[in-house]
C-alpha cells in the first residue's frame, strides 16, 4: 500500500461514513496534505523514516480542510474524538495542531522575516 493509500485508508476511517462525492473530496485533500507535508520534512530525513507519523498527521491536515469545507456542521467527529464547533472552527485548529505536534521533530523551521 502506498503512503496516499494509507492516508486515505487512515483518514477515511476517522473520517466514518462518507456521502457522495466526499470520498473523492477527501481523497483528493489527503493527497494534497500528504505532498505538502513531505516538502516540508528536514534535509536528509524522508517519509519512510517518519512513516507512521506522517501519514497520521497527513490524514488529520486532510480531515481538518474537509471539516472547514463544510461550513454546516456543528460537530465533527474522528474516531473516538468528538469537537463540537464554537464561534470559530475550533476542529479544524485542533486537528491541525495536533497533526503540527506529531511532526513538529521532522519538519524544517518555519520561521521567515516578513519585513521591518
Amino acid at each position: 500500500m502506498t503512503v496516499a493509500d494509507q492516508v486515505f485508508a487512515q483518514a477515511a476511517a476517522l473520517a466514518g461514513e462518507l456521502e457522495g462525492r466526499q470520498g473523492d473530496l477527501l481523497k483528493l485533500l489527503c493527497s494534497a496534505a500528504a505532498s505538502s507535508l513531505a516538502a516540508r520534512l528536514k534535509e536528509g530525513i524522508t517519509v519512510e523514516d517518519c512513516r507512521e507519523d506522517f501519514t497520521t498527521a497527513a490524514s488529520l491536515y486532510a480531515l481538518a480542510a474537509m471539516n472547514e469545507a463544510e461550513n454546516g456542521a456543528e460537530e465533527f467527529k474522528a474516531g473516538d474524538l468528538t469537537v463540537k464547533r464554537g464561534g470559530s472552527d475550533a476542529a479544524s485548529r485542533c486537528l491541525q495542531k495536533q497533526a503540527e505536534l506529531l511532526m513538529g521533530p521532522y519538519l524544517k523551521d518555519r520561521f521567515a522575516f516578513l519585513g521591518v
